[in-house]
């Protein structure tokens, strides 16, 4: 089995009066090795210079670098800026965003706008840590995160990602259901737990209610069918799926 990969992903939650929330996800290019094809929330790999970050200010060297890579990644894939203190305006964004995707690190960044790192405004929802052979697997830290009033429209970076789209945890496992979409398992399996928020605050709260322990599904046959499942207290409705259909990246 290939060492897991550290990753962490953001999870964009904008209220909607009367409605569900909106969810802010993207379309990975179908010639991504990884996930092609498949909608997820913005993220990726933790790289050095978010390691380097997060020592440089004394964080836990697990939950800092990740939290930096969330906030680097979703500015890099969707030009939206997450706890960063104060807000870039529209043109210091886009700036941030180009060098990003030029190579620059994120403290270098913030030393030249001066901007501080507010990592509060994540909460920990989640930790993935797959384990079948044969495939890259990373080990994903999922945080939740407030839409920040006032803050510009996501934009796709038409690198990775060819769409990017606001919906409802519902509307998006409708839309898989009915196969105008797909999502990878734990994607799926999120999705179906940010389904019983009404609001960001709900959301919040369900996470601190139930601490994250990483999740890594097993299979297990129940009724003679093969099933890829996962524990049954960490606050998912649903925690087994027929291996025949679970997709797994």
């Amino acid at each position: 089995m290939q060492p897991a990969i550290p990753a962490a992903t953001l999870v964009l939650i904008r209220d909607r009066a009367d409605a569900a929330p909106h969810l802010l996800m993207v379309e990975r290019a179908k010639a991504m090795a990884f996930a092609g094809g498949m909608l997820v929330f913005p993220g990726g790999r933790i790289d050095t210079g978010d390691y380097a970050l997060a020592a440089s200010h004394g964080l836990d060297p697990e939950d800092g670098p990740a939290r930096i890579a969330a906030i680097r990644e979703t500015i890099e894939e969707t030009g939206v800026a997450i706890g960063l203190t104060p807000a870039p305006d529209a043109q210091q964004l886009s700036a941030i965003r180009a060098a990003l995707h030029d190579g620059e690190e994120l403290g270098t960044l913030l030393e030249r706008f001066d901007l501080t790192l507010d990592l509060g405004a994540l909460t920990y929802f989640a930790r993935w840590l797959p384990a079948h052979a044969h495939m890259r697997i990373f080990d994903t830290r999922f945080y939740l995160a407030r839409w920040p009033e006032g803050a510009p429209e996501p934009k796709v970076d038409d690198t990775e990602n060819v769409r990017l789209l606001w919906a409802s945890a519902s509307e998006v496992l409708a839309d898989c259901d009915a196969g105008r979409a797909k999502v990878i398992f734990p994607t799926r399996r999120n999705l179906e737990r940010l389904a019983l928020y009404r609001d960001y605050d709900h959301a919040v709260a369900h996470a601190l209610a139930h601490p994250p322990r990483t999740i890594t599904p097993f299979s297990e046959d129940r009724d003679g069918v093969p099933h890829l499942c996962i524990p049954d207290d960490l606050g998912y409705p649903v925690t087994a799926e027929k291996l025949t259909g679970a997709m797994r990246g």
